[in-house]
């Protein structure tokens, strides 16, 4: 069995608890962690029983990380990647991957140099109901995609009570819709049927309260024959999720909060049901750190690699510069 992975987790905040919390849960790593903040690098050391902290990532440096989670602001991620990818560190970093273009291509080429794991953590792409979606669409079962339905919303201030604090407030450091929430779906969406090639995006504030960076987006994307569709909100009471992909021979779609998935052949066929049950909010998480973890181990694939995370950083860009110019833009 391979030995225990050493793996720094940069940043405690809501995130970075989680991927400490989920990684923790393999039973497969020896953790540590690197946050600003001292009293709360105090405090999630004591509960989670963590040994060796640091107060920032020159002195995290100072001792050997197999793996490093990069769960910063997003500003932050490509600075930190590089600071890590340098000493040899492979990545799990946090989505989106940037908030602009720079240093990526740089970052890339450290992470080739060096032979590095680089993975970019759009955690749906552990989730199962998603994976056997793309199975079946990918086996051609109902035919070539030709249309992308996605429709979501849920209630913010639940789930994250201390937006207005925190890096939402702000797209510079990766808030609002576009970057916290809908980039999950354009990644999620291209998985599906395939990259955006040009999109045009409409986005305002609408509802919450102490923010004035957008909470409501409506896309129209291009990808490759495929017509995509995406709605967007983080007010709404309901906590949903729908993705529908429309193909030449049927239509198949994703339910989250029926937590089931779905395939219609016909007009005249009922709705054939996959349901698998009601997943622990963590378990995608716990999954996507043991899948990093078979990266590392030489035994899988990247869920998401850093190519697939910078098509995706491209999307959350057009669709913030289309809000602005109100006009197409190709990604």
């Amino acid at each position: 069995m391979p030995q225990p992975k050493s793996v720094l987790v940069v940043g405690v905040g809501s995130i970075g608890l989680r991927h400490l919390r989920c990684f923790q849960a393999t039973g497969r790593v020896n953790l540590s962690i690197c946050e600003i903040n001292a009293e709360l690098r105090r405090q999630v050391a004591e509960e989670y029983g963590i040994a060796h902290t640091y107060p920032d990532l020159d002195s995290a440096l100072g001792d050997a990380h197999d793996a490093a989670v990069i769960a910063a602001p997003a500003h932050l991620h490509i600075p930190m990647a590089s600071q890590l990818a340098r000493a040899g560190v492979h990545l799990l970093i946090e989505k989106p991957l940037s908030t602009t273009l720079e240093g990526i291509d740089a970052l890339a080429e450290i992470v080739r140099q060096r032979g590095l794991a680089a993975v970019v953590a759009y955690v749906w792409r552990a989730h199962p109901m998603l994976r056997a979606m793309k199975g079946a669409i990918d086996a051609g079962r109902f035919g070539e995609p030709v249309e992308l339905i996605v429709i979501t919303g849920q209630h913010f201030p639940t789930y994250r009570p201390a937006y207005r604090e925190i890096y939402y407030q702000d797209r510079a450091t990766g808030g609002g819709a576009i970057q916290d929430a809908l980039t999950h779906m354009f990644n999620a969406g291209q998985w599906l049927v395939g990259p955006v090639d040009r999109l045009v995006a409409d986005a305002a504030h609408q509802v919450l309260e102490g923010v004035e960076v957008e909470d409501t987006v409506h896309v129209l994307t291009r990808q490759g024959n495929v017509l995509g569709n995406y709605s967007l909100n983080q007010h709404q009471a309901p906590n949903e999720l729908t993705i529908t992909v429309v193909c030449r021979q049927g239509t198949v779609r994703l339910e989250n909060h029926r937590s089931r998935w779905r395939w219609k052949m016909s007009p005249d066929d009922p709705w054939h049901d996959e349901p698998i049950g009601n997943l622990p909010r963590d378990s995608m998480f716990v999954d996507q750190a043991n899948a990093f973890l078979d990266v590392l181990d030489g035994r899988a694939e990247p869920l998401c690699t850093l190519e697939e995370g910078l098509q995706t950083l491209r999307c959350n860009l057009a669709a913030l510069a289309s809000v602005e110019k109100g006009e197409w833009q190709t990604v």
